[in-house]
Formats: structure tokens, C-alpha cells, sequence
């Protein structure tokens, strides 16, 4: 399945942006098993921006990154304890832009199935895994209706184990499972991709 995942991402050419707003990364990290799961995290209730939601490990780039995938590795570092050495990058996904105007880049890695991680305190209340066959099952819990820049836009969202994991988080699952094992779930572009570079 990861061997698939790997030839994929290796002739898949990621959607740029050229704008002058916020960078950030995410890490979509996965277990190196037969059944690989994805590694998700709630977010601290107590934090400004997206407080108690699902999310990958990642954040804003900082001006002493020296570029995006060190800040997705700098940011799981920080927030789940994950170390840069224990994982295997892929690829970078498509740039998304986030409703905080943050433009976003998604890197595919993968991690041993036996990690141990912690949450941050500050940043993170809980790590969970989630097997990637229950999202490529689409077992979505509702599909959300979302308007952007006076337009709607639909994204699955799925419940596993209490949590809803939704919006950008879900996108960009989604569109890995799109890339790496042909799932074909419909889901409607969001609409800075009507704008690529």
C-alpha cells in the first residue's frame, strides 16, 4: 500500500501558489504497516485560531526556516515530539489556502508504526491515529457546505472515535487518497485552485 503511495508521490507534480500571503506546513505522517494509519492531533482548546479542532501537526513558517518542509518538521517536533530523523518524506501536496489566509503546504511522510509520541501541553490535547482504509472506505459522517470568496464548496467529513475531522484537515486527506491509491471521492476544487500557478 506505501510501496503504491511512494511511486505515486514520485510522479506527482504539487500545485503551487504565487502570492505574497502567510506560509505554513503540515506533516500528514503515516505508520509504516500493512494497515497504515494517519497520524492526527486535537488542537488546545485554550488556542486563538482553530482551538479544539483536528489537525495534522504544523503551523506558520517561521523567517529562520529555511524552507516549508523544515517547518512541517520544526512544527512536529514541537507539537507532538515527533523527531525529523524518524521520517521517511515523501512529497509535498498541492498548496491549499487555509480561511485565515495562511497559504499551506502539505508534505507526505512516513513514520515507524511503533513511534511514541507526546502532545505538547500549549498546543496539542490528544494524538490519535486513524487507519487510512476508513477514509478510503468514505464512510464520511456529512459532507460540509462551505462558502469561500462568495462561492460553495463541498467537503466530506468524517467521524472516527468521538472526533470530526473536517474542513482543511479533511481536504487535504482527501486528496492524498485522490494522488496515492486512485480513491476517485468526489469533492469539488476549492476555490484558489481555479487560480493555480
Amino acid at each position: 500500500m506505501l510501496d503504491q503511495l511512494r511511486e505515486k508521490l514520485s510522479r506527482y507534480q504539487a500545485r503551487r501558489f504565487d502570492s505574497l500571503v502567510p506560509q505554513a506546513s503540515v506533516l500528514i505522517a503515516l505508520t509504516d504497516s500493512d494497515d497504515p494509519h494517519v497520524i492526527l492531533t486535537k488542537r488546545a482548546a485554550s488556542l486563538s485560531t482553530h482551538g479544539g479542532e483536528i489537525a495534522f501537526p504544523g503551523g506558520r513558517h517561521d523567517l529562520t526556516d529555511p524552507d516549508l518542509l523544515f517547518t512541517a518538521l520544526r512544527e512536529a517536533h514541537e507539537e507532538v515530539g515527533l523527531l525529523p530523523e524518524d521520517v521517511e518524506v515523501l512529497a509535498p501536496l498541492g498548496q491549499v489556502m487555509s480561511k485565515h489566509q495562511l497559504q499551506v503546504t502539505p508534505w507526505v511522510g512516513i513514520v515507524p508504526a511503533s513511534i511514541q509520541l507526546t502532545p505538547s501541553p500549549d498546543e496539542i490535547e490528544s494524538i490519535f491515529t486513524v487507519p487510512l482504509r476508513f477514509f478510503l472506505e468514505d464512510q464520511r459522517h456529512h459532507t460540509d457546505q462551505i462558502r469561500f470568496k462568495g462561492m460553495t464548496h463541498f467537503v466530506p467529513a468524517y467521524e472516527y472515535d468521538g472526533h470530526i475531522i473536517w474542513g482543511l484537515t479533511a481536504y487535504m486527506l482527501i486528496e492524498l487518497l485522490n494522488i496515492g491509491f486512485d480513491a476517485d471521492i468526489p469533492m469539488k476544487p476549492r476555490p484558489e485552485h481555479h487560480h493555480e500557478c
